[in-house]
């Protein structure tokens, strides 16, 4: 009972605010998880978004984490929306490996107004528009991305509508975000968490991935889509992912490696070493006075308040002061 015990404490759990890649070999399907805590808390009530706003950026977290850290270069990874609705605009980068921030715009009487008639689902908060995806390697690199619409769906629609329309890859996405209690100096304090899933469908067999709109899946002549039969695989895939319940994927006490196993623990899952990730602003005193640098005379001028530069980063909320006259003999 011993050694059991001990060789079961030499698992590597991953915990919090770390992505774990897993594969279902037996189904073709590879995947990342991710359950988000301490890292997402700090990261939202440095705003004090309302609830609704929060949920939403939350779920913008989860999914550029799950996407970014599955990318192998360095450099930038940014998902942003932007839509007319109540929430204009969301926007979260990775700064590779696992440096985040995350940043919401929103017009407060809207969300107010929203919040009063309970309109408050992602695609009421989001309205029409589009979600961009964007790779930046640096300045000597060409970026790449993709832009996905936005036209009444949840994120988790967009998500999976990015990977089918410009990766081609069969791809489902499983989001949730909560406010839980937890015991903190004084007593018990909400904070935030989230968690999310996705899994890809990645058969060694071209034919296998006969499916409208992927590689492979142009249908024969006369043959109807209603007619198409998917893969029996992937089809066991979704109908998994399916089941997961939102309280479970952002639970604690399951953890992502148990909530691997419970879905896929007939057909066999195998956990890979986890990604962490932290809130971690590239703000900085030199960034920014580099971009005021780039300014006119005319727009120092106009920047000038109470005889100070005044500059607050809308990720982090860090303050940054200058003295005019660091700016001196710039060009109008």
């Amino acid at each position: 009972m011993a050694d059991l015990q001990k060789a079961l404490g030499e698992f590597d759990f991953a915990g919090d605010d770390a992505v774990v890649p897993f594969a279902v070999e037996a189904l073709d399907a590879r995947g990342r998880a991710v359950q988000l805590g301490p890292m997402l808390d700090a990261l939202l009530e440095r705003h004090a978004y309302p609830e609704p706003v929060a949920r939403l950026l939350a779920e913008m977290v989860v999914i550029a984490v799950l996407l970014g850290t599955s990318l192998k270069f360095d450099g930038k990874f940014i998902v942003q929306t932007q839509t007319d609705g109540p929430v204009e605009l969301l926007v979260v980068d990775l700064t590779t490996p696992s440096a985040l921030r995350a940043y919401a715009k929103f017009d407060a009487a809207r969300v107010d107004e929203a919040i009063a008639r309970g309109a408050t689902s992602p695609e009421a908060l989001l309205g029409q528009g589009v979600m961009a995806l964007t790779v930046d390697q640096g300045a000597h690199m060409q970026r790449y991305q993709g832009i996905v619409e936005l036209s009444g769906d949840t994120l988790e629609a967009a998500a999976e509508s990015y990977f089918r329309q410009s990766e081609q890859i069969p791809t489902t996405v499983k989001l949730a975000v909560a406010r839980i209690s937890r015991r903190g100096e004084g007593g018990f304090v909400e904070g935030w968490r989230a968690g999310g899933l996705i899994a890809q469908f990645l058969p060694a067999a071209p034919e296998r991935m006969r499916m409208p709109d992927l590689p492979g899946g142009d249908l024969p002549e006369g043959v109807e889509e209603a007619a198409f039969e998917p893969d029996d695989a992937w089809t066991e895939v979704r109908a998994l992912v399916e089941t997961i319940e939102p309280s479970e994927l952002a639970d604690p006490e399951v953890g992502v490696e148990r909530l691997l196993f419970r879905l896929f623990h007939e057909r066999g899952v195998r956990v890979f070493p986890s990604t962490a990730v932290e809130d971690d602003c590239s703000c900085s005193r030199e960034r920014i006075k580099g971009v005021l640098s780039s300014f006119t005379a005319e727009e120092i001028a106009d920047s000038i308040e109470d005889g100070a530069i005044k500059v607050t980063c809308e990720f982090c909320g860090e303050h940054y002061t200058f003295d005019p006259k660091e700016f001196d003999g710039q060009e109008g």
